[in-house]
């Protein structure tokens, strides 16, 4: 894979602004966050993309009525683009089996603490790698955190939460809703999951659309998607799944399935849109809400099946069967039996 040169900014300067700008405790959700800097507004947000290597927690819930908003992350901010993502990147498919060339991406910790990041708003439809983020790599993580009632619009490499994820880059326990528009390789929470990138524990409800190679989760997949699930519309023209647009060789997918309804005029799947060399294990797609009869991967259920636990346990599913309005943190999936469809236990509901 041909990569860029980026610059390491982590070194003893860095840390000792760190120190200087503030620490905190610990959440109590089993992450030391004594050392990461705060995030309590659109302004602190912005900020993080003068330090990409540093370790960051947000603190609450950041909308459209929190300081810095009008300026970083409206409609009307730097003049209608909206949001400036954060970090480069630049991803071309043009070299589909290596199309992620890492630029400056964002390589430290983002903890989200469970609060959401709503209100986004980014209109650049002519830039690669376009998201919250647009690039997480070299071990960076992004955990625990919604990016809510979002408004994305970019070209290539598009997605929620993150443009592109490579190089053991990580989204995780992460979900997006709103909105997603893009040329190439469009995805409701992660653009292109390229070499070694991960998504897992996650999901989307966005309305994703595209040309080519649109998934509901991840457009274009050449890491690992495991325990992570989508239920928003995807529609394109080439190369469209209800979870991933297109799965390229050393990829897999891995005990997720997808619910949204699938629009495409050819190569098209209920889960996968096209699969090249990619596994696909353990998965299924709803095949009335989907409206596609078959993907390339995964098994078709019908939408009782989905909601049946019967169905994850055959293929050694870690769910626990709950009560209405409860959740069983000891198990990563859960479901109301016979009522809905299989819901990750850190969500507060289904």
């Amino acid at each position: 894979m041909t990569t860029g040169g980026y610059i390491n900014r982590v070194g003893i300067i860095l840390l000792v602004l760190a120190f200087a700008t503030g620490l905190v405790a610990c959440p109590g959700n089993g992450t030391d966050t004594s050392r990461y800097l705060e995030i309590r507004t659109w302004h602190d947000l912005d900020d993080i993309r003068q330090n990409l290597g540093l370790n960051y927690v947000l603190m609450s819930d950041l909308d459209s009525t929190t300081a810095g908003y009008a300026d970083l992350a409206s409609v009307t901010a730097n003049g209608g683009q909206g949001w400036e993502p954060i970090g480069t990147a630049l991803f071309d498919l043009s070299d589909p089996d290596s199309p992620y060339v890492r630029v400056d991406p964002f390589t430290g910790v983002f903890e989200g603490q469970g609060f959401e990041i709503r209100d986004l708003f980014i209109n650049r439809p002519d830039e690669q790698a376009v998201g919250l983020f647009r690039a997480v790599d070299g071990g960076g993580v992004i955990r625990n955190v919604g990016t809510a009632d979002l408004t994305v619009t970019g070209g290539t490499g598009v997605g929620g939460l993150v443009g592109v994820t490579g190089n053991e880059g990580i989204v995780t326990k992460a979900y997006s809703t709103g909105i997603v528009i893009g040329n190439t390789a469009v995805g409701g929470l992660v653009g292109g999951n390229a070499y070694e990138g991960s998504v897992t524990n996650s999901y989307s409800k966005c309305s994703v659309t595209g040309e080519i190679v649109v998934g509901g989760l991840v457009g274009h997949n050449k890491g690992t998607v495991s325990n992570s699930y989508a239920a928003g519309p995807a529609t394109g023209d080439m190369g469209v799944g209800g979870l991933v647009g297109l799965n390229l060789g050393g990829s897999s997918v891995m005990n997720s399935y997808a619910a949204g309804a699938v629009t495409c005029n050819w190569l098209v799947g209920g889960l996968v849109g096209g699969n090249d060399g990619g596994s696909v294990s353990n998965s299924f797609w709803d095949v009335e809400t989907s409206g596609q009869a078959s993907s390339d991967g995964g098994a078709g259920k019908t939408t009782a099946e989905m909601r049946s636990i019967a169905t994850f346990t055959a293929v050694a599913w870690d769910v626990c069967g709950v009560a209405t309005g409860r959740t069983d943190q000891a198990c990563t999936w859960n479901i109301i039996d016979g009522q809905t469809y299989a819901f990750l236990s850190w969500q507060s509901t289904p």
